[in-house]
């Protein structure tokens, strides 16, 4: 989802990072056996020492992962990871429109409803993912990626208002934040020419509009503007910023401003913190949503095939002090409210498949394993423990 960008070799950090190395908290396994006797000896929701959720909990941050139902209580090392890592969770695909609405005023909420029992059941916030996108739309709503449409601009609005409402009216009390528009700018700045856009007349009214409706159903929860790209300084950045101030200063209902923050290790690292602390200067809470950092890996033994394995130790170290650098970021912004990881473990990453050559994007390796950026942002965050506290909002109390 990353544009391409000068080459710049990321290795701001590195002496920190291999620094820790020698002083490493130990790796959590989660092999299948030893993560079914684990769970069947915790209660739910019992937080473990070490866990980055244990770590996080000294900070105020909450920490997070995507989460796949496929996996979830299907896989018990995965699940296990799943429950004692993270104290919010965020639907991968589960409540996006195609899935929750595939014919028009047909709901289907099975998969939402299972990510919202399974958090209640763990002590876990859910981050609704998500209300407006204008990819991932069910066939009766929109074609072309989300372009295009048979319906009347009336029609689009009135569809729009019904999902909004439906969908955040029926976990209502149940989520913590959701992210009510996604991704509604293209990377030079100009509002994306989605169905959405066209049907409000070429105008960015709709997403005002989705918040007010997302508030009506829920005013509990946290309304998230969420979009990728946009910890870089650029056009992109500044319209989604002009666009929240002038959202702030209509008093919309919007809480804050989630950066999706794909990195790959190819690219330099974005100014980050400054970044985010630029929007928190507006009054807006801020997150980082869907954490992965991606690099070049070894090719497999078969042609056109790959490893989950980094191409060198200077990729798999760059990778390491871009953890570092995504997590220290939240922590020094005051208003960095959570910290979400897009997967488990590389071995059900998006990225090899969207990224052909890339990948190791995450915290565990294929085998449930953590790897060394699972000790990294463990010791940033015991590190932080007992210092000034995040703002964690249990809904939309300082709206």
């Amino acid at each position: 989802m990353s544009v391409r960008r000068s080459l710049v070799i990321g290795t701001v950090g590195l002496a920190t990072v291999l620094a820790a190395q020698t002083t490493a908290l130990a790796l959590p396994s989660a092999d299948s056996a030893g993560a079914q006797a684990a769970a069947a000896a915790r209660p739910p929701g019992a937080i473990v020492e070490g866990s980055l959720r244990a770590l996080a909990s000294t900070t105020g941050l909450r920490i997070g992962t995507a989460v796949n139902t496929d996996l979830l209580g299907e896989d018990a090392a995965y699940t296990e990871i799943v429950n004692r890592e993270f104290n919010t969770i965020t639907p991968e695909n589960v409540m996006k429109w195609e899935v929750v609405e595939p014919q028009q005023g047909v709901f289907d909420f099975t998969g939402a409803d299972e990510i919202v029992k399974s958090a209640q059941a763990n002590g876990q916030l859910v981050r609704g993912h998500t209300l407006v996108w204008h990819s991932q739309l069910p066939a009766w709503m929109a074609t072309n990626g989300g372009t295009t449409t048979t319906l009347t601009d009336q029609q689009v609005k009135d569809a729009v208002k019904k999902h909004v409402q439906a969908e955040a009216g029926r976990y209502k009390g149940r989520i913590w934040a959701w992210d009510v528009v996604n991704e509604a700018f293209n990377e030079d700045g100009t509002p994306r020419q989605s169905i959405f856009y066209k049907a409000w007349g070429n105008s960015t009214d709709y997403i005002a509009d989705a918040f007010r409706w997302a508030d009506q159903a829920d005013p509990s929860a946290k309304l998230f503007y969420n979009d990728y790209n946009i910890e870089y300084t650029g056009p992109k950045s500044q319209a989604v910023y002009d666009l929240v101030k002038k959202l702030k200063a209509q008093k919309v209902p919007i809480d804050g401003v989630g950066f999706q923050t794909h990195l790959s290790t190819q690219y330099g690292f974005p100014d980050l913190q400054a970044t985010m602390q630029r929007f928190a200067d507006l009054g807006l809470d801020v997150a980082e949503t869907e954490v992965d950092v991606r690099t070049a890996v070894k090719p497999g033994a078969t042609e056109g095939t790959f490893t989950s394995e980094p191409l060198s130790a200077l990729h798999a170290y760059t990778q390491q002090a871009y953890w570092d650098q995504t997590m220290k970021a939240c922590l020094f912004v005051q208003r960095c409210v959570s910290y979400t990881v897009w997967g488990v473990a590389d071995s059900n990453s998006w990225i090899p498949g969207v990224f052909p050559g890339e990948g190791a994007a995450l915290l565990f390796d294929d085998d449930y394993q953590a790897k060394p950026e699972y000790t990294v942002i463990s010791q940033d965050l015991a590190l932080a423990a007992g210092k000034a506290r995040h703002r964690t909002g249990e809904g939309s109390g300082g709206r």
